[in-house]
């Protein structure tokens, strides 16, 4: 009697064993395709989305190319040979993915391009993101009401740099950032020391944070040796810890030499300490556990044969056609409210911040 109740229970493990994965495959796979793990954002990007997908039941192929497009590249190819039903991809160049994605439409694969934006090609469905002019628009005004540059004539000097080119989003963080800006620069209030400006000249490839650290040494070394800096615009939280190591080299920060202000993107741990310990003046915060749920509803519409919700179909023209989006709002973040936006909202725990 006791052999049979047990062999009936197992039999009833079993069957819940087997009816567990059948249910998760029944959603199918997707695959995730992530740029880099040397930035801090884009591993929580990618634990975010696997942890959303699988609680919804699908199975999931994460893969990081570490910068590497042709790696890229063949990360997606592979996924569509595994049988992806949908492709979520933070495309490393947003110019060199046409063929894989032809391959991908050719077999009903649908696309959605993650937080930047997949250019030159009629095959990505929707768009993921943040508002990325607001993002720059947020980081410029942050330093305005550091400098007091709004209210006092100044002039204040400033230095700008810019995220990667081959990233559609630089160019928004950039357009948004010069929108409260130019009209400083223009008035004499912000004084670009360097006459560095536009894409063209203070783009950083890659968002390296070497390269940034470089740029920032030879402008001081040009510019600077008799006068002081009063800001950085730096796009992401990367470049400004390059940016602050070199004003630091040359004194900034001690003395009788303040730290210039400098901005950042990202709310990554050790610029939230730079900005606690009064280095770093700012950063955004952009909430990816939201972002990934944003992205998971959007693969539950398009398995279902739904549209996906989004809020924009104007603003991201891919130089093919307009994608439609769904635009999550940043927020900026310093020493008054570090603790209550990225604390209190669950991001990051205090130990971790201290």
């Amino acid at each position: 009697m006791k052999l049979l109740k047990y062999l009936t229970a197992a039999a009833m493990l079993a069957s819940a064993a087997l009816a567990m994965p059948a249910a998760a495959q029944d959603k199918g796979l997707v695959g995730v395709a992530m740029p880099t793990k040397s930035s801090a954002r884009w591993i929580a990007d990618g634990d975010n989305m696997v942890k959303v997908l699988q609680e919804r039941g699908y199975q999931t192929d994460l893969q990081y190319a570490e910068d590497d497009i042709p790696n890229q590249l063949s990360q997606i190819e592979n996924m569509i040979v595994k049988g992806a039903k949908v492709l979520v991809i933070a495309s490393i160049d947003g110019t060199t993915l046409s063929d894989v994605l032809q391959q991908a439409a050719d077999q009903g694969i649908k696309v959605i391009a993650y937080d930047r934006l997949i250019r030159d090609t009629p095959n990505v469905d929707y768009y993921a993101t943040f508002d990325n002019f607001q993002v720059g628009v947020l980081q410029a005004q942050s330093i305005v009401k550091a400098l007091k540059a709004d209210t006092e004539a100044g002039p204040f000097n400033i230095e700008l740099f810019g995220g990667s080119p081959d990233d559609n989003n630089a160019y928004f963080f950039y357009d948004g950032a010069m929108s409260v800006l130019q009209p400083l620069i223009d008035k004499g209030t912000l004084v670009v020391g360097s006459g560095q400006t536009g894409m063209d000249k203070v783009a950083t490839l890659r968002w390296d944070p070497a390269t940034a650290q470089a740029r920032m040494d030879a402008i001081l070394s040009s510019t600077y040796s008799d006068k002081k800096l009063n800001a950085v615009l730096s796009p992401y939280d990367g470049l400004s810890i390059g940016i602050l190591s070199s004003l630091k080299g040359v004194g900034y920060g001690s003395g009788d030499m303040p730290m210039p202000f400098v901005s950042g993107q990202d709310a990554e741990v050790p610029s939230v300490k730079s900005i606690i310990a009064g280095e770093q003046n700012s950063t955004i915060f952009k909430d990816t556990r939201d972002l990934a749920k944003v992205t998971v509803d959007m693969v539950d519409a398009v398995m279902s044969g739904k549209e996906p919700e989004v809020n924009d179909t104007k603003t991201y023209n891919n130089g093919v056609k307009v994608v439609p989006s769904y635009l999550l709002k940043p927020v900026v973040v310093d020493k008054t409210n570090w603790e209550e936006v990225l604390v209190g909202s669950g991001y990051y725990t205090k130990d971790q911040l201290q």
